[in-house]
């Protein structure tokens, strides 16, 4: 089999994806970004079907925060609005600011716009999100402590039920402990479902005047207007090139929807290997699947195929295509594709930039065979720098998840930069590298040459979670119960 990637067709295919805007599931983005890709993969003379869904979509119009000081009005700047969580009327809510500055002042927010802070999660080992298998070079390492705006804004994604429990008006996030550049922009969080109060989020900086404000018991015009269409359409869809062993499959997927040029850039890739690919002599049938709802995910999970990512859903509607049983395929592997090409950006000495680096690598490899198999392939690249993981204490990130859970053995790509979420008029591709993203197809493309002859029997099935103990991913002690009970007592006494 012969593989020749592109990196002149997948920069065009990146700056035509970028041209849609932002691809929030079920907006007019993403639905022109999915129509294009069907265009594309039509021309290839390859088949196509589609998963058509009908569900409830928010996305903010315009957002604004007004100090009230009397007659003079003190604009703070917005850095995003929380997906999903409310709206107000053009003329907004001017109500008086209340400061949570714990427990003790929640229920002084009744009637009014509750103000919180919002601390970067800086505490927790990162052990107890990630489990390594294996690095390359081995000096490759992450963080101590797993940190940044998705993962803090997962973890700390109560703020509005609380205020809603509360009668609060409105809600009010600081980012504490982030350089406000890096959340400038930030569509988080995207797991959470419709919340009933609007919230917004705003940079420590400018949120340093905001609680201010509210310590003088000053007022707040607070504004966020969001369009709603109540039965908006999206579509999953998938493609098969068909292989001598119709009993066999291999599935490669990725997601539609998105907010820049890396989240979500996997199909441009998936393209590729397609193109490639619908001519050649193939043993097993492939099936590439291109799903939709990543950014909704409470309407997309599907719990009979383990939840957690929308590729749940196509997994449950589309069992004859994987599940091996009666006379359906058996998927013998999953490659998932998502954030290529992704430039390592942190604060540095108080400024938020570009290291030089490009960002670690995760890669969730299913099981040890995979895991080797991952690792041979990518010992001649250039430009590299990986760590393959088990998934660990039920987390896996990435749409390569309910493959793992389906312990179907996995290889998915998904490195998590800082700005993954942020919505920018550059798109984030001042951050972007198309050569890294071609040598990582490439990389994709060698494993499917690779898996086309090992056995079903020899890829074998993906491993369970591993639960608390840990193969240290920071360079330091593996992570184990002992270790566990040590952090929780340090944390304590801070």
């Amino acid at each position: 089999m012969e593989f020749t990637i592109s990196k002149e067709e997948m920069l065009e295919g990146m700056h035509k994806m970028n041209s849609f805007g932002t691809r929030l599931t079920g907006s007019k983005g993403h639905t022109d970004f999915i129509g294009w890709l069907k265009s594309e993969i039509a021309m290839m003379d390859i088949p196509i079907f589609s998963d058509p869904f009908y569900f409830r979509r928010w996305e903010e119009k315009c957002s604004s925060i007004e100090i009230v000081d009397g007659d003079e009005k003190i604009n703070v700047p917005v850095s995003s609005a929380y997906p999903y969580s409310g709206e107000t009327s053009a003329e907004g809510i001017t109500e008086e600011l209340v400061y949570i500055d714990g427990i003790k002042d929640i229920p002084k927010t009744k009637g009014k716009i509750a103000v919180f802070n919002v601390a970067n999660i800086n505490f927790l080992p990162s052990e107890i999100a990630f489990d390594k298998r294996t690095s390359y070079p081995e000096n490759v390492v992450l963080e101590k402590k797993y940190e940044g705006p998705v993962i803090t804004s997962f973890v700390q994604c109560f703020y509005g039920i609380v205020s809603k429990l509360t009668n609060a008006k409105a809600v009010i996030l600081i980012w504490k402990g982030l350089h406000d550049d890096c959340v400038k922009g930030q569509y988080l969080s995207f797991i959470a479902d419709y919340q009933g109060i609007p919230m917004l989020w705003v940079g420590e900086s400018d949120g340093n005047k905001l609680i201010e404000a509210a310590k003088e018991n000053k007022k707040v015009r607070f504004v966020l207007e969001a369009e709603i269409e109540e039965k908006a359409f999206t579509e999953s869809f998938y493609c098969i090139i068909k292989g001598k062993n119709q009993k066999e499959c291999v599935i490669v997927n990725t997601h539609t929807d998105g907010t820049n040029c890396v989240e979500e850039n996997g199909p441009i890739a998936l393209l590729q290997l397609m193109k490639n690919m619908k001519n050649q002599p193939l043993e097993r049938t492939h099936i590439f699947v291109f799903t939709t709802g990543h950014f909704r995910l409470p309407h997309f999970e599907d719990i009979r195929t383990g939840a957690f990512q929308s590729a749940s859903r196509w997994l449950a509607m589309h069992r004859e295509l994987w599940d091996g049983k009666d006379n359906h395929f058996k998927c013998v592997a999953n490659l998932t594709i998502e954030h290529l090409g992704c430039k390592e950006w942190r604060d540095v000495d108080g400024e938020y930039k570009y290291t030089c680096k490009p960002e670690v690598e995760l890669v969730y490899t299913g099981n040890k065979f995979v895991d080797k198999l991952y690792i041979d392939t990518v010992k001649d690249r250039k430009n590299i720098r990986t760590m393959t993981l088990r998934g660990h204490n039920a987390l896996h990130f990435g749409e390569g998840q309910n493959f793992f859970t389906m312990r179907i053995p996995e290889i998915s790509l998904v490195p998590a930069p800082y700005y993954l979420c942020v919505v920018s008029d550059t798109h984030e591709m001042e951050k972007f590298d198309i050569d890294l993203m071609t040598e990582q197809t490439e990389t994709f493309a060698k494993l499917i040459e690779k898996i086309e002859h090992i056995s079903a029997k020899e890829l074998g099935k993906s491993d369970f979670y591993s639960l608390v103990k840990a193969k240290s991913v920071s360079g330091g002690k593996d992570f184990s119960l002992k270790g566990l009970a040590e952090k929780i007592s340090e944390t304590i006494k801070k």
